[in-house]
């Protein structure tokens, strides 16, 4: 049997080959599954040759169906290195360099007296400056997700006109009046889940109730309040040891946008004509606009950020409420459609404000373009959410497809964006969880353990945590309950008991995930969080099918492992030093 090669996979100086930190570099490989038994890498300095060549063996960090999946880390002494793969299997050795594959990768061109590694991949040099960084706080977060609007009215004298009664059934276009000074009045409920950062979807003027169309980027919305309101709500989260994160429309702007409507009154000659991608004047709004717009919505124009002029007032935006406020971040709406170039710039004008600023894109795809470092710290990662509704609240896929896609997801990006990737289970854009589990709070459960003990910094939607449901936008936008007697008290405890559980283990925030794919089948996922560091590895077990299930404990975890965490109709039994009975519709917790 010989090596398949066309399944062999890397290439440098991206989420095959990245600065883990400044001194050390990640290098992965693909290959196909059970194919190869053992790969190293052989690396040095080529200005140090042979001298400084090691021959290092890879571990195999994950396996799906098709492929497996090799990472070593190396810490190169001159902080150059050049590179290439041995693969071997029972028949055959081969090596691979960045010429393909080669008998002997080992022999050398003498260049000016001195000997060279031939066609050998590189990384360089290792640049400071090129390590992924994301703020080290991120990692550590619990988000909780607010619609301003509909999360508390704190303020009934800045309600808007025709306010409906709290708890009415929403729709598109009605208000309730929610505000700043409702998320202040109600961040004691927040400290008392255990959250430790939220994010506010957009505050600054709008039409809508959602406020995706902004008028004015330099004014908060008079119905939630104004600047003074929110640096009141940055400070009181801050002295609760909570972040805070704003919203940031950049790719388009409401169609009151002043310079917008500057251009629907004087067209051509309008001094803002190149603001927007305009393709006929005059604008024309049916029956398609005859401009750029998100979605073809002619109330949302597209703002051209290839505009010096654009660029530098966005910019100024972007810095002037970091600046003035102390909040801690942006989330940026619609990031996949917004040029490369203008958020390398945004990243460096904001972070050179705050370098602990959280810069998250809005990309429901793989979102490895904007992840290299000079763009954003994370995205949304709803692939994340596809893959637990297909398991979970769709059952359209088994163990084994879990675990293969989730730890595919992983190898898309360096483990220091891993680490703080946006995990949800819903948002403001997705009908609600509870909905999508068609009202089964078992599963729910299933979904919130799965969240909370996943690679990713997690986010939970306001009102998940009572017992909140709403199919698609709006209804997924329903006002907070906050009558204690209407909130559901016992799933509100499991929420706060799960995301303590992820508080008080660091391998719950900063462990890699590896599957225990043997075990990973029909209803049953395993899987294990680990530091590598002593003492600092949790197991986890998840069963969503209606027959009990034998799982054993992951090798890396002492016989005593203790149970942490349990959830489900009936307790886990011992039947062995490392085997249990998993109950139906259950899941656990060991460290």
């Amino acid at each position: 049997m010989t090596i398949t090669r066309a399944a062999v996979h890397h290439r440098p100086k991206s989420n095959m080959a990245y600065a883990a930190d400044a001194e050390t570099v990640h290098v992965r490989l693909r290959t196909e599954r059970d194919d190869v038994e053992a790969c190293r890498l052989l690396h040095g300095d080529k200005f140090d040759w042979p001298e400084s060549k090691t021959l290092t063996a890879m571990e195999k960090v994950h396996a799906d169906a098709d492929h497996d999946y090799w990472q070593v880390a190396v810490q190169p002494e001159n902080r150059r290195l050049c590179y290439a793969f041995q693969l071997q299997d029972e028949d055959e050795a081969l090596w691979r360099t960045e010429w393909g594959f080669e008998e002997n990768a080992t022999a050398e061109l003498p260049t000016m007296g001195e000997t060279r590694p031939m066609h050998y991949y590189e990384y360089p040099f290792l640049n400071a400056a090129d390590v992924i960084d994301p703020p080290e706080w991120v990692s550590d977060a619990v988000f909780y997700q607010i619609f301003p609007e509909r999360f508390a009215n704190g303020n009934p004298e800045n309600d808007p006109d025709e306010t409906a009664d709290w708890g009415d059934a929403p729709t598109l276009d009605n208000h309730f009046g929610g505000d700043l000074q409702g998320v202040i009045d109600h961040l004691d409920h927040l400290v008392d889940l255990g959250v430790t950062a939220i994010y506010l979807t957009p505050i600054f003027a709008g039409e809508t109730n959602h406020k995706y169309d902004t008028t004015d980027y330099e004014r908060i919305d008079p119905q939630f309040g104004d600047e003074e309101t929110l640096s009141r709500l940055v400070d009181a989260a801050h002295d609760r040891d909570m972040r805070v994160v704003l919203d940031a429309v950049f790719n388009h702007c409401g169609r009151q946008f002043a310079p917008f409507q500057d251009v629907v009154e004087n067209g051509a000659d309008s001094e803002y004509a190149d603001w927007f991608h305009v393709h006929e004047f005059p604008v024309e709004f049916e029956p398609r606009p005859t401009f750029d717009a998100f979605g073809f919505e002619g109330h949302m124009p597209k703002l051209n950020t290839e505009n010096p002029e654009v660029r530098d007032y966005l910019l100024d935006v972007a810095t002037h409420w970091i600046e003035a406020t102390g909040a801690d971040g942006w989330r940026l709406d619609v990031a996949d459609e917004v040029s490369h170039a203008f958020w390398r710039e945004f990243r460096s004008e904001v972070k050179a404000v705050n370098e602990e600023a959280y810069v998250l894109g809005e990309v429901w795809h793989d979102s490895a373009p904007w992840l290299q470092g000079d763009q954003f710290d994370a995205t949304m990662n709803y692939p994340f959410t596809y893959a637990v509704d297909g398991f979970l609240t769709e059952a359209a896929m088994d163990g084994t497809e879990f675990a293969d896609r989730v730890g595919r997801f992983r190898f898309r990006y360096p483990e220091q964006v891993n680490q703080v990737l946006f995990n949800m289970l819903g948002s403001h854009d997705t009908a609600r969880l509870l909905h999508r589990c068609d009202g089964d709070k078992t599963q729910l459960r299933l979904a919130v353990l799965l969240l909370l003990t996943a690679p990713g910094t997690p986010c939970i939607y306001y009102g998940d945590e009572v017992g909140m449901t709403g199919g698609e936008d709006p209804d997924c936008r329903r006002t907070m309950v906050w009558d204690e007697a209407e909130q559901d008290r016992e799933l509100f405890a499991f929420f706060r008991e799960v995301v303590a559980l992820r508080n008080d283990r660091r391998a719950l925030r900063r462990g890699r995930i590896s599957f225990e794919r043997e075990q990973c089948e029909g209803d049953v996922v395993v899987y294990q969080m680990s530091t590598g560091e002593p003492d600092e590895s949790v197991a986890v077990a998840v069963n969503r099918g209606h027959q009990s299930f034998t799982v054993e404990l992951p090798a890396e975890l002492p016989p005593d492992a203790e149970v942490v965490f349990e959830t489900g109709a009936s307790e886990l039994r011992r039947r062995d030093d490392r085997t249990f009975e998993l109950p139906a519709r259950a899941g656990v917790v060991w460290e």
